[in-house]
């Protein structure tokens, strides 16, 4: 039997038992909470969006394995990422469940809210893809599919997200600082898989273009939150533009997606300091 917290040589690997351990936090915190009464007025409600939340955030954690790994030259990051979207998988059928549990599990009430209420017909749509991905993310699997075919399924994890954020940003109506911040690390997602590797070949971002992409993306970050109070609301654009950059209305989406990818860059560079770089043998004729 293969445990998740071992290695293929079937020895403990410390990340992935670090890794295992942390991604039953989320869901235990939430479980003592509701245990405790610290969700609320309405605890149910608020354990259903904090499983959500953490289903979203997971799967942002399993896409951004390999950015990560490139960025810190850290290959080992990538034995954790089956882990963590399957994690991702758990919490979202956790999410279901208690919504499910919070309609007194009346399936008919349930399948005709998902059928009418576009949010949910797209988080659901999210929940069916993460199925998918979890069902075939054994080495069997793998093997069956072949590598070729698996990839090009498990790519779906984008489309996935996708669904998730705008779930999200529907579901939250107002409160759209969280559903803002996830958008725009998606398009830092993208935009890193986009730009790092065009077609026909496998580069890699240098460390400024990291930081380049970063600025760029709290710059769209910016812009289409100003676009949709715009819409929304009427407001004026460039006066949410530069709310993004002052502290009068508080921390900003925009500042948050900035201090996040910015922080992945200069973690590159630090992990350049850190490790030694090979010696340059001399070439003799």
């Amino acid at each position: 039997m293969t445990y998740p917290w071992k290695d293929h040589a079937g020895r403990i690997s410390p990340l992935k038992l670090a890794v295992f351990i942390a991604l039953f936090v989320p869901a235990l915190w939430v479980a003592v909470a509701f245990s405790a009464g610290w969700l609320g007025s309405r605890p149910l409600n608020e354990a259903i969006h904090q499983l959500g939340l953490w289903t979203i955030r997971l799967i942002f954690l399993a896409l951004a394995v390999t950015p990560l790994r490139h960025v810190l030259q850290w290959s080992r990051l990538l034995t954790v990422r089956r882990m963590v979207g399957v994690a991702a998988f758990a919490y979202a059928i956790g999410h279901l469940s208690l919504y499910a549990a919070d309609q007194a599990f009346d399936v008919a009430k349930i399948a005709t809210e998902i059928a009418v209420r576009i949010y949910l017909t797209l988080g659901f749509a999210a929940v069916i893809g993460l199925a998918a991905l979890a069902a075939t993310s054994t080495d069997g699997m793998i093997r069956r599919l072949g590598a070729r075919h698996w990839q090009r399924l498990h790519r779906l994890v984008y489309a996935i997200a996708l669904l998730a954020v705008v779930h999200y940003c529907m579901q939250s109506k107002l409160d759209l600082w969280e559903p803002t911040i996830m958008a725009g690390l998606y398009a830092w997602l993208i935009l890193y898989r986009a730009v790092g590797r065009p077609v026909g070949a496998r580069t890699r971002l240098s460390l400024a273009g990291v930081a380049v992409l970063g600025v760029a993306v709290a710059t769209l970050t910016a812009s289409g939150e100003a676009a949709y109070f715009w819409i929304a609301y009427g407001a004026d654009p460039m006066m949410v533009v530069a709310a993004n950059w002052s502290l009068d209305t508080g921390i900003r989406p925009a500042v948050v997606v900035l201090a996040l990818t910015e922080a992945v860059a200069l973690a590159g560079a630090l992990r350049r300091l850190a490790t030694p770089r090979a010696e340059t043998r001399p070439r003799f004729a």
